[in-house]
């Protein structure tokens, strides 16, 4: 199977799930005495409301971008958090963020499932993940006081696990979410998680913000959180004491040995990469500008099978079927049947390596990738292009 950079998975892994499907267990290795003392290892499941699911590896990097959209004022007001009356803080955050945050009910040919979903703008776009409406026939909207209104999917980016709802917004309006700064954020630091997990609605969690710029799958710079992220989670809130928008739930983890959430490590999207991402699928329907870096290959991973169908001089990295004219990896002379096997000082095993070596770059960066070709051993310099997501 070949994989390209843009929205396909390797494998080994799987795509994040509509939350009205359950995927399949994914193939792992079995784990050999790794739970010993306080040793965990962790991989992630998506916060799915009927199933678990992974994200799938692929070529970016990060940017950050101005925010296009039109919030409206909040009611009321936040104590600032120098007071120290830290209960009485996070009530008024509550009742300040709760109306901005809906349950987003999706119809699939597999069936039902729900996440949750953010307002950002006042004439009707909400912010959700792209698993919890991937492959949605019919979706739906509960606001805070249970009114339910018909929701078109603007747009999405896969890569981000981010989508844009619209819906007509009442007579009434609706209250909007006030996007914060996702990079001014620090370890230690208090947070709220609003969404409606296993359909539970307008349920709120706290926490802290556990560690920053996590490469979870295909999104780099996420947060790292111990605030409870459940399944129905997805798509909503975490916001900070100051009642502004800092993420959006994306993912918890679970522990391999025992196929069980682990508690106190959930991920979110950082409110940053949302700022750079719904203006432009609002404006577009698409996004134009990813900000992520590739080198405009079609990949595949290496194993002893494919090596031995193909005369290959190794038995890992990312075999090269096909190279798009005029990208990165075309002007550095890379070739099909070229295999990768290292990029900088980062070794690439297969697919899912070569993902995570590219993770972190961006448009325009040089990188060096190391190849077999035949029986020789090239280095080439590549300049990144800019991923497209379609």
């Amino acid at each position: 199977m070949q994989h390209t950079e843009r929205n396909d998975a390797p494998t080994s892994v799987y795509q994040p799930q509509s939350d009205a499907t359950p995927p399949n267990t994914p193939p792992r290795r079995p784990s050999r005495g790794l739970r010993t003392g306080a040793i965990l290892l962790l991989v992630l499941l998506l916060a799915t409301v009927f199933g678990t699911g992974l994200f799938a590896g692929w070529q970016f990097g990060t940017t950050t971008g101005t925010a296009v959209v039109q919030p409206t004022p909040t009611t009321g007001s936040t104590p600032p958090a120098s007071t120290g009356d830290v209960e009485t803080i996070r009530e008024a955050v509550i009742a300040r963020v709760r109306p901005a945050v809906v349950q987003v009910n999706v119809a699939t040919q597999q069936g039902q499932g729900l996440g949750s979903g953010v307002i950002i703008d006042q004439r009707g776009y909400i912010i959700t993940n792209n698993h919890v409406v991937n492959g949605a026939q019919q979706v739906e909207v509960m606001l805070f006081d249970g009114t339910k209104l018909p929701a078109q999917v603007v747009g999405t980016s896969s890569p981000d696990d981010l989508a844009v709802l619209k819906v007509t917004p009442p007579k009434t309006g609706l209250t909007v979410a006030t996007l914060g700064d996702s990079s001014q954020l620090r370890v230690g630091q208090e947070v709220l998680a609003i969404g409606n997990p296993l359909g539970i609605t307008q349920t709120v969690t706290n926490g802290i913000v556990s560690a920053l710029d996590r490469t979870i799958g295909t999104i780099p710079g996420a947060i790292q959180t111990d605030a409870p992220i459940n399944p129905g989670n997805s798509g909503g809130a975490l916001v900070d004491l100051q009642g502004k928008l800092i993420g959006i739930p994306t993912s918890t983890a679970i522990d391999p040995q025992f196929q069980k959430p682990a508690n106190g490590v959930g991920f979110a999207i950082p409110a940053n990469r949302v700022q750079f991402i719904a203006p432009q699928i609002i404006e577009n329907g698409s996004v134009t500008n990813s900000g992520r870096a590739a080198l405009g290959i079609n990949v595949t991973s290496v194993d002893p099978t494919l090596a031995a169908q193909n005369t290959l001089s190794t038995d890992r990295g990312a075999f090269i079927t096909n190279v798009t004219s005029g990208s990165a990896a075309a002007q550095a002379g890379l070739k099909p049947g070229d295999v990768i096997v290292r990029i900088d000082n980062k070794e690439v095993n297969d697919v899912s390596s070569l993902s995570d070596a590219l993770v972190s770059k961006k448009p325009g960066d040089t990188v060096s990738v190391h190849v077999y070709r035949g029986n020789q051993q090239l280095t080439m310099n590549a300049k990144l292009g800019e991923l497209q997501i379609r």
